[in-house]
């Protein structure tokens, strides 16, 4: 039951965020008005969200599984590139907002909100870098890679792959092309990107 309320408080809050960053901006939102609206109190929110960059990257980073998770899983005998690649189509066919390939209304917000906001770009920035010094160390465990340097070069461009194709996969949405007709487009450019990571690094 706890559980329950805390996801309910949790997701109110979300939603009382995007709400009016929709309507305002991300820099023409006070933190306040977003607790009145959600109905709780600052410390509240805070509580659940540390930061205001929290409030719009968290909703869709909360559940995302990291690449270096990907890694660690892979069914045995499949290589570490090899299992990121099926790990971005899946998502592409998911329609992973961190994709870029989802044009309900809430993703929308969410890429129009990053591409306009400098803060929430640095946020993201800082989270993926945490994230890519995770894969490097999973390249190093169980990915087949025994150089520390290499690992680190394989997790950056792994990084920089999804970034590049995330930003042309959301431009398609902001400009009002659907998830679905785009979803080729998204598929060819993704096994482009990784045929083109396979054989130059692993």
């Amino acid at each position: 039951m706890r559980e329950r309320k805390k996801r309910r408080t949790r997701e109110a809050i979300m939603e009382a965020a995007f709400a009016l960053f929709r309507e305002s901006g991300f820099d023409g939102v006070a933190v306040v008005d977003i607790a009145a609206a959600a109905e709780v109190s600052k410390p509240t929110l805070f509580a659940y969200f540390p930061t205001k960059e929290d409030l719009v990257l968290r909703r869709f980073i909360d559940d995302n599984k990291s690449p270096a998770l990907v890694v660690r899983e892979r069914p045995p005998g499949m290589r570490a590139l090899r299992a990121l690649r099926q790990s971005f189509l899946d998502r592409l066919t998911q329609r992973d907002v961190l994709t870029g390939l989802n044009d309900s209304p809430p993703a929308i917000t969410f890429h129009n909100l990053l591409y306009s906001t400098p803060t929430l770009m640095t946020r993201l920035t800082i989270y993926m870098l945490d994230q890519e010094r995770d894969l490097s160390g999973e390249l190093l465990t169980s990915g087949g890679l025994s150089d520390e340097f290499i690992a680190r070069l394989v997790a950056a461009q792994v990084f920089g792959t999804h970034r590049i194709l995330a930003y042309y996969n959301a431009q398609e949405m902001r400009l009002g092309h659907s998830a679905d007709d785009t979803y080729p487009v998204a598929v060819a450019r993704a096994t482009t990107a990784f045929d083109l990571l396979e054989r130059s690094i692993l």
